[in-house]
């Protein structure tokens, strides 16, 4: 049985973006990785430094060991100025880490292994402005090899306004079914 692991970007408990994720995993056995509840710092890049990156101490470590030990991962995040959040751009940032981290030998190789989803809400136009911050993840996807299964983009401001979009709440009824 393949296990699902939700990596949640939002800043706002019940926002927008967590109701429409909850409609897909509604049922399902999934662990959710709230990014808001974690000290993510933001990478340093040590690249091209001889010393190569240093240990931030902070969550991070722990949290990419519950997205290694997942084979399905939904990115879960509002659009914030046409992007994901900050939470969730530090996060997949600090990649750059443990592609070079001697405690994770093989992060490109099991992130490969991984099948991925987007599910993102904004207010202005997401279904058009949205399209980029999702042709992102693709890019992202495709240097990981991570399979791209696909994305729900919503449109939402106030809270509680994802659920007057019907397209998306279809779209999130359907990869519920999928995830089954």
């Amino acid at each position: 049985m393949k296990t699902i692991a939700v990596i949640d970007g939002g800043t706002r408990p019940n926002g927008n973006t967590a109701i429409l994720t909850n409609q897909v995993i509604e049922g399902l056995s999934v662990e959710k990785i709230l990014l808001r509840d974690h000290t993510i710092y933001p990478i340093i890049d040590m690249r091209h430094a001889l010393e190569g990156f240093q240990n931030r101490n902070d969550d991070y470590n722990t949290i990419i060991d519950q997205v290694l030990a997942h084979d399905i991962l939904i990115f879960s995040t509002p659009i914030y100025w046409y992007s994901m959040s900050g939470l969730m751009k530090n996060f997949v940032d600090r990649w750059s880490q443990s592609l070079r981290d001697a405690n994770y030998p093989n992060f490109k190789a099991k992130m490969a292994e991984k099948k991925a989803y987007v599910i993102a809400v904004g207010g202005d136009t997401p279904y058009v402005k949205g399209l980029p911050m999702i042709q992102q993840f693709q890019h992202i996807f495709d240097f990981m090899g991570v399979e791209f299964g696909g994305y729900i983009l919503g449109g939402g401001n106030k809270p509680g306004d994802i659920l007057q979009d019907k397209n998306a709440l279809f779209a999130a009824a359907q990869l519920k079914n999928d995830l089954k």
